[in-house]
C-alpha cells in the first residue's frame, strides 16, 4: 500500500495501480486490499484499480473506533477523496459486497455500477448454521495450525481441490497466515450481522449491477445471493456451479473476463 487516507480515526491504505476509468475494489473478513491481486494485475490495463486495507486490517491502523458497515463504507469514499475521484465502479467480495452496497445507498451519485461477489444483503443470512458450515468453521479455528490452514482452505475451495499446495499463495493474498485469525475479524463480524440492506435494495435501480454467487459457498450461498440481485431492479445474476467462497482467487480468468464485460460495458 503506498497511500493513505486519514479518516474517522484511522489511517487508510490504499494502492493505486494502472489507468483508465475507477475502479474501487473492497475486501471481505479479515483480508487485506492485496487480496485482489488477482483482478488487479488483470485489469489495470485498462482501469485504475484502487484496494484498500479496511480499517483494522493490515496497514490500516488504528482502528479508530468501533467497526460498522456504515463505518467502512464511509472509508471506501473517503479513499475515493484521496484520490480526488467523485465516482467509481465499485466492486466487493463477501463482507466488502454488502460495504459496496451501503456505499451506493449513501452516496449513489458516486457509484458508476456495483458488482458484488459472494455476497448477501443481509449480514444476518451469511454463514447459515449447515452442517457444512459449522464443520468447516470448526475446522478453521480447532487443532494444529496445519489443520485450521486446512480447514480454513476448505471455506474457499470447492469439494474435492486439493489446497496444500496454494497455502504460500493464500497467504499472500489474505495477508495472514491461514492457521491464524487476525484480530479485526471479531468486530467485522459483529458488523456485519447488524447490517442489512435489504429494506432499501430498490433504492439502487439504475446502478448497472452484476451479482455473481458460488454453487458449493458455504458463507454465502445461492440462496442468500439471489434476494440481493432480486432486490436491484435490473441486476444481472450469474452463479458458478464449480466454485465457493474463494471465486476471484479459484476462478481468477472467469471472475476477471466478467468483470471486465460488466465494466465496458458501462463506460
Amino acid at each position: 500500500m503506498g497511500s493513505f487516507a486519514v479518516h474517522a480515526g484511522c489511517r487508510i491504505a490504499y494502492d493505486r495501480r494502472g489507468t483508465g476509468p475507477a475502479v474501487l475494489f473492497i475486501q471481505g473478513v479479515g483480508v487485506h486490499g492485496d487480496g485482489w491481486l488477482p483482478q488487479v494485475e488483470a485489469l489495470s490495463d485498462t482501469f485504475t484499480c484502487l484496494t484498500f486495507d479496511n480499517r483494522g486490517t493490515g496497514r490500516s491502523q488504528p482502528a479508530g473506533g468501533p467497526i460498522t458497515v456504515e463505518q467502512m463504507a464511509a472509508d471506501a469514499l473517503a479513499v475515493l477523496d484521496a484520490e480526488g475521484l467523485h465516482s467509481a465502479h465499485v466492486v466487493g467480495h463477501s463482507l466488502g459486497g454488502l460495504v459496496a452496497v451501503f456505499v451506493a445507498l449513501a452516496a449513489r451519485e458516486r457509484v458508476k455500477s456495483l458488482a458484488l461477489l459472494c455476497t448477501f444483503a443481509d449480514g444476518r443470512a451469511a454463514a447459515p448454521l449447515t452442517y457444512r458450515m459449522v464443520w468447516l468453521g470448526m475446522r478453521s479455528r480447532v487443532g494444529t495450525r496445519a489443520m485450521r490452514r486446512r480447514g480454513f482452505a476448505k471455506l474457499i475451495y470447492p469439494p474435492g481441490r486439493d489446497t496444500d499446495a496454494d497455502f504460500d499463495r493464500l497467504t499472500a493474498l489474505f495477508g495472514h497466515d491461514l492457521g491464524d485469525t487476525p484480530a479485526v475479524v471479531g468486530p467485522q463480524l459483529v458488523a456485519m450481522r447488524r447490517a442489512s440492506a435489504l429494506p432499501r435494495l430498490a433504492e439502487l435501480a439504475g446502478i448497472p449491477t452484476l451479482v455473481a454467487n458460488a454453487a458449493h459457498d458455504p458463507i454465502a450461498p445461492p440462496r442468500v445471493g439471489r434476494p440481493l440481485a432480486d432486490g436491484i431492479p435490473g441486476a444481472r445474476y450469474i452463479e458458478f456451479p464449480d466454485a465457493s467462497h474463494g471465486l476471484p482467487i479459484t476462478h481468477a480468468a472467469a471472475t476477471n473476463g466478467l468483470l471486465r464485460e460488466h465494466l465496458e460495458a458501462v463506460r
